[in-house]
């Protein structure tokens, strides 16, 4: 390998240990080598075999190279043309991993309709069917039919799977009614105490929950004999934290109240699913949930998740940035209308229609065409807030749209430490971004983009905010190992050249 290329491969390396929120150590360990050698492999000193990269790739949830003959999936982008016009919104990602997790508590037949077929998806149904579940996708369709076995073969569980993904956590609320003891694996970095578990174990303490890391695993204990004797209070107002008291308090042979519920669009798809299976809930969209549980759920049913707000932002955010008008079909208006106030203090119009339905009956849609103006940036930082503030999953694409803005704006992303970092790689594709610190960039706009090859960062949104950038930059584009995207978006190279891009997926011979 060219010392170029390993330092290229070894600053990927770095970023996504970082995102998994991992030590050097820690990594040196998994991979069963020291903390120096890690070091160097990050450096650009080491070189490093197909083996080692599959194995680092496998640590880290991260595709750096994929051993066989297809090899890793790129995009070769061919941008500065305008897209125009209908695309309808896909349903949600987190609703989809959510109710997968879910299904587990019914002894039934569970059928989820229109489900996203997306990596994440595909991860965790090699998980349940490892351990027992009937799996299929019904013909000519998105729809999943899931059959539970007799028993769980949690023996069996796909580990490599598993640790492929970090919803396994939520598998801990609906077996914890099942097991007085079980093992789960966890994903490489999580580790008890940090911010993104703790939240989960002190929601599900008060159903008996006893969890230690062992190994590489969640060592669960569960005493039968207590359960919640006073409200549930949240520690973290996170969705699937609120998910997985909610998996626990479905089953559990009483009332529930949790508070500082998240309110959030996947945590309602949630609450009208479980109401299928019997559960009463009080309180939905609100951050106070009173739960009816059943001792027992045996029931055939079937589920529509509702659309995806953070893939509508995505498309919003498309339209912006080639400067286009197009209408995005489906649009979940009511996790999206502080975007689009934002929107609007930055001078974007943007007409919608009456509002109707999701399939599952309660979510409320419109159709929104966007028309392309000057825009200007905000007097204020532009920060999230949890629902029904702004998600924080579409704050990057906010720092696209700043770039073709006048002027500064700032984006504080107070949630993820480093996310913020991953929004510097805009400047690849011509924009001005400076790094304040790990949370916030000043953008200075407006940008005239360019053509450029990038290396996916390991982050799903700042890696389609890449990818936009790329459909407004005039040239041919290419953005490396795109597995990231594929996790969290079905088809969207397809879906967009279907406004008018021009994007050809390929892999390395």
């Amino acid at each position: 390998m060219s010392e170029d290329y390993l330092a290229r491969i070894g600053t990927l390396i770095r970023d996504a240990r970082r995102h998994k929120s991992m030590t050097q150590n820690e990594l040196a360990l998994a991979l069963g080598t020291s903390q120096s050698a890690v070091a160097r492999i990050e450096q650009g000193k080491q070189n490093l075999s197909l083996e080692m990269l599959a194995r680092i790739g496998e640590c880290l949830d991260s595709e750096f190279v994929s051993l066989g003959h297809s090899g890793a999936q790129h995009l070769r982008i061919v941008g500065g043309t305008k897209l125009s016009g209908a695309i309808d919104v896909k349903t949600s990602k987190n609703a989809a991993v959510a109710l997968l997790c879910a299904s587990l508590l019914n002894r039934g037949r569970t059928t989820l309709r229109n489900l996203a077929r997306i990596e994440e998806v595909n991860r965790i149904l090699e998980v349940l069917t490892s351990i027992g579940v009937k799996a299929r996708w019904l013909p000519d369709s998105n729809d999943l039919e899931l059959v539970p076995p007799p028993r769980l073969d949690l023996a069996g569980i796909d580990v490599d799977a598993a640790r492929r993904t970090r919803t396994v956590i939520m598998f801990l609320g609906p077996l914890l009614h099942e097991y007085p003891e079980f093992q789960l694996p966890y994903a490489g970095g999580c580790d008890l105490g940090t911010r993104t578990v703790e939240p989960h174990m002190s929601a599900l303490r008060p159903f008996g929950l006893n969890v230690t890391a062992h190994s590489g695993f969640y060592e669960a204990r569960v005493d039968g004999d207590v359960t919640p004797g006073r409200p549930i209070v949240l520690t973290e107002r996170g969705d699937t934290v609120t998910e997985n008291a909610l998996l626990a308090a479905a089953r559990h042979e009483g009332v529930t109240v949790i508070r500082n519920a998240s309110p959030n669009y996947m945590v309602q798809d949630l609450c009208f699913f479980l109401e299928k299976l019997g559960v009463r809930i009080e309180g939905i969209g609100s951050t106070t949930l009173t739960v009816h549980g059943r001792r027992e759920i045996d029931v055939d049913v079937e589920y529509s998740p509702s659309e995806d707000p953070i893939e509508a932002m995505s498309l919003l955010a498309a339209a912006v940035v080639t400067e286009s008008e197009i209408t995005i079909r489906r649009v979940p208006i009511e996790f999206l209308e502080i975007e689009l106030a934002q929107l609007e203090l930055m001078g974007m119009k943007y007409d919608i229609t009456p509002e109707y339905r999701s399939a599952n009956g309660h979510t409320r849609l419109v159709d929104l065409t966007t028309i392309p103006g000057p825009l200007v940036a905000p007097t204020d930082k532009i920060h999230p807030m949890q629902f029904p503030g702004l998600n924080i999953d579409n704050l990057p694409f906010f720092a696209i749209i700043a770039a073709c803005a006048e002027g500064t704006t700032m984006i504080h992303d107070w949630v993820y430490e480093n996310r913020a970092i991953y929004l510097t790689e805009l400047t690849k594709v011509g924009a001005r971004v400076q790094l304040l610190d790990p949370h916030r960039v000043m953008i200075e706009g407006p940008t005239r983009w360019r053509a450029t090859e990038v290396i996916c960062p390991p982050a799903l949104r700042p890696a389609v905010v890449i990818l936009l950038a790329m459909l407004a930059a005039p040239g041919t584009s290419v953005l490396r190992n795109v597995y990231v995207i594929n996790r969290g978006y079905e088809e969207l190279a397809e879906r967009l050249n279907a406004l008018g891009a021009t994007i050809e997926t390929f892999r390395d011979i």
